[in-house]
């Protein structure tokens, strides 16, 4: 099954997928879909599948939003790191977020602009101190992130939180996959491609932690709930490693694909507001 959510006359509202078959909810989103109570694909409505430029980030607001940094060996390689030995964790705010075709803004506070395809992980049910099985289990699904990061911003303190929560950065989507829709461990491609040239491509399979691993370890200390996302790190790849160093700047478009779940395609724009 895929579900999403989708831009509407009035609002937006909660879809789901099953083969051809798309059927709209009563509900604003993903989350308020899951909080609803039992539901099944069935109790929506038909319709035609949306469109594209019409997906917003599957769950509106997220309680929770944390993102895994350094969590592919090859990444942790070419940003000069070790691997580490527990999830390096921060978080993101839900004003960053952004839908599956929606423009990536860039203010002129910033000049260091860079992409980081990711995994990212949807909750389904409510879990804390969660074991092997229970962290399995409360896995909804998987989606797409590309989690933009100012690095000039990231940079200025030993804290990354401000690099990575600029308005509108954050395209994440285009559906979340159910977890028995996507090998996640058997390795799934990652993907990001820039104007037209694939900047990374890596695999799931050499994450350092794996999503169940992740869960279990995030949900010793804080109660996880549906509708909470959590970005799993990127491969090797990104702009600032390269020699020399590359950003994003307004007219690029940045292509974000996961094998098994979909694509996002996002423009950079110069945010003037």
């Amino acid at each position: 099954m895929k579900l999403g959510t989708v831009r509407t006359a009035l609002s937006s509202a909660a879809f789901t997928q099953v083969g051809d078959e798309t059927r709209y909810h009563r509900a604003a989103d993903v989350r308020e879909l899951l909080e609803s109570g039992k539901w099944t694909h069935l109790d929506g409505e038909t319709g035609p599948a949306p469109a594209i430029v019409d997906l917003l980030p599957p769950v509106l607001s997220p309680r929770k939003f944390i993102c895994v940094g350094l969590n592919y060996v090859d990444h942790a390689r070419e940003v000069g790191k070790e691997a580490p030995a527990v999830p390096t964790l921060f978080s993101k705010v839900p004003t960053a977020l952004i839908g599956a075709a929606d423009d990536i803004r860039i203010p002129p506070i910033t000049n260091r602009v860079d992409w980081e395809a990711e995994l990212g992980i949807v909750i389904g049910t409510t879990v804390r101190k969660a074991d092997e099985d229970a962290a399995t289990a409360a896995i909804l699904g998987y989606t797409v992130v590309n989690d933009i990061s100012m690095r000039d911003w990231q940079n200025r303190t030993s804290e990354w939180f401000q690099g990575k929560n600029f308005d509108d950065s954050t395209p994440v989507g285009p559906v979340v996959v159910s977890a028995d829709g996507v090998d996640v461990t058997g390795g799934v491609a990652v993907e990001c491609i820039v104007n037209g040239e694939v900047m990374q491509a890596g695999t799931t399979a050499n994450m350092i932690f794996s999503p169940i691993d992740i869960v279990r370890y995030i949900s010793q200390f804080l109660t996880l709930e549906p509708g909470d996302v959590i970005a799993t790190g990127t491969p090797a790849g990104v702009g600032f490693s390269r020699t020399p160093p590359i950003a994003l700047v307004p007219g690029d478009t940045v292509v974000t694909r996961i094998e098994g779940i979909g694509e996002l395609v996002n423009r950079c724009v110069a945010d003037d507001r």
